[in-house]
Order: structure tokens, then sequence, then C-alpha cells
């Protein structure tokens, strides 16, 4: 993995998100406590290296923990470097649920999944595809993120209508 492509998805992240910050490993756990504020739900992370086991983040949440929640934490499968975008699956852990309904989003992306652009990205989310439904699954939901919900439908920008109004990204560089 390119240092100067974290470097360039960093920079290109943080001219729509709240922060975006760079860990590892060891250090996962203080940083991500310090951007989730409770009550917390999120989706199980796909990582060995990495979990939110020992946080404050309710990984089964109820319908009422959605309602009070203020973040959620989800893995992005995929970071585009050019445009600091993060690609969420729709896994059976509720990931895009929980990457939308709350106000504030914390996303933990491994420095490894970060793609130059969005041809690289398309190709690695064809290859997951047809590896999910040689395996009995479908594996093509997904939802891309440049930055918090946005819309202009009605005059002037308004951030955090369709979703969270807070983005916040952990970049974990030595999974």
């Amino acid at each position: 993995m390119s240092t100067d492509l974290v470097a360039q998805f960093t920079d290109s992240a943080l001219e729509t998100v709240d922060s975006c910050t760079r860990t590892n490993v060891d250090e996962f756990e203080a940083a991500l406590s310090e951007l989730v504020v409770d009550p917390a739900v999120g989706a199980p992370l796909p990582s060995d290296s990495v979990s939110l086991d020992g946080t404050t983040v309710d990984t089964e949440p109820s319908v009422e923990d959605f309602r009070t929640a203020e973040t959620g934490v989800v893995q992005a499968e995929a970071g585009v470097a050019n445009y600091g975008t993060i690609s969420i699956e729709s896994r059976s852990g509720g990931d895009e649920l929980v990457s939308l309904y709350p106000p504030r989003h914390v996303v933990v992306l491994d420095a490894v999944d970060i793609v130059p652009d969005l041809k690289a990205a398309f190709d690695r989310f064809e290859a997951r595809v047809r590896d999910a439904r040689e395996n009995g699954g479908s594996g093509a939901s997904r939802v891309l993120a440049t930055g918090p919900s946005a819309t202009a439908d009605m005059g002037e920008l308004v951030e955090g209508v369709h979703g969270p109004k807070e983005v916040h990204i952990l970049v974990v560089d030595d999974r």
C-alpha cells in the first residue's frame, strides 16, 4: 500500500468529511473512542485485527437503539483516493442502516483497501460480486459516500437530510 495513496485519500476526504485520522491496530480502540458519541450502534467489523468488542458500540442494536443512536460505526470495503469516497457493502450485520441512520457516522477503513480511482473501485466491486455469486450470495448492494448526506432540492445546500450530518474516517495503517 502506497503511503502516497493513503495521503491522497486523506486529503480528498478532508474536503468533505469532519475528520480523517490515521491509526494503527494498537491504537485503534483509543482512536475510535475519541470519535464515538454514545449511544452508539455498529455492524461487526469483518476483520481479524480490530473489532468493536470491548467498546461502547452495540453491534446487536434493536429498533429503539437505532432511534436513540448518536453514532453509527461500520467498516468500509474500499476507499477511493482521488475523491475521498468510501464504499459500504450491504452485509447481514446491517452496515447500510448503521451507516445511514445515526447523525454521526464513523467509518473504519483499512489502508490496504484504498484504491486510486473509481475504475479501480468498480473493478474490485465486480470481482467481489462475481465471487459472492459463485458462493451463493449476491454481494451486489453498496453505498458510495463522499462526505455527509446533502441535498439542494429545495434551494440552498442542506447537509444531513438523508443520512448522517457528520462523517469521521479512521484509516487503519497496519492490518
